[in-house]
């Protein structure tokens, strides 16, 4: 079994998904395409009045054919460290999955697969679409660099997360 995992984006106010989040979705649903038997996992709260990101998420899956029993959900995180925690824990209540697949724009996967590694699960690369047309090149170095320090920052405080839970 493998697990796509679909990190948050955006949500509009009256429920609309943002284009990164359509990018996201649309990315796992095409790698999922090769996968033999897969599920997906969406993560991500809501932001202010709009519906949360993962019910955004899912109803985009189901829109693609995806049944809703193929479909867990993470409705609580607010941010990628809480998402990769949380994400982590519902994994663990599953049956074992050969392959975990991060979900996410390509500035974004290094650091979600980083912080999957720290909680101890292991994911593959999955080649998603690159979404620097859509952002033009000084939003998409912006998020490369925020990236890097965001790194830094999980990196120290996912430690004091994990020890505050146990």
């Amino acid at each position: 079994m493998d697990i796509f995992i679909i990190m948050g984006a955006a949500v509009g106010r009256s429920g609309e998904p943002s284009d990164a989040m359509q990018r996201r979705v649309g990315g796992a649903v095409v790698l999922a395409e090769s996968s033999v038997d897969s599920r997906f996992l969406v993560t991500g709260a809501a932001a202010g009045h709009a519906p949360t990101e993962a019910s955004v998420m899912k109803r985009l899956l189901q829109a693609n054919g995806v049944p809703s029993d193929r479909i867990l959900v993470d409705d609580r995180s607010a941010n990628t460290l809480a998402s990769v925690v949380r994400c982590t824990q519902i994994l663990r209540e599953q049956t074992p999955a050969q392959r975990v697949i991060v979900c996410t724009d390509r500035y974004h996967i290094p650091r979600c697969r980083w912080l999957f590694f720290l909680m101890g699960l292991r994911t593959a690369p999955g080649k998603m679409p690159s979404g620097l047309r859509a952002n033009g090149l000084m939003r998409w170095t912006y998020y490369w660099v925020r990236e890097a320090l965001a790194i830094v920052a999980d990196t120290f405080a996912l430690p004091v997360i994990r020890y505050r839970a146990s």
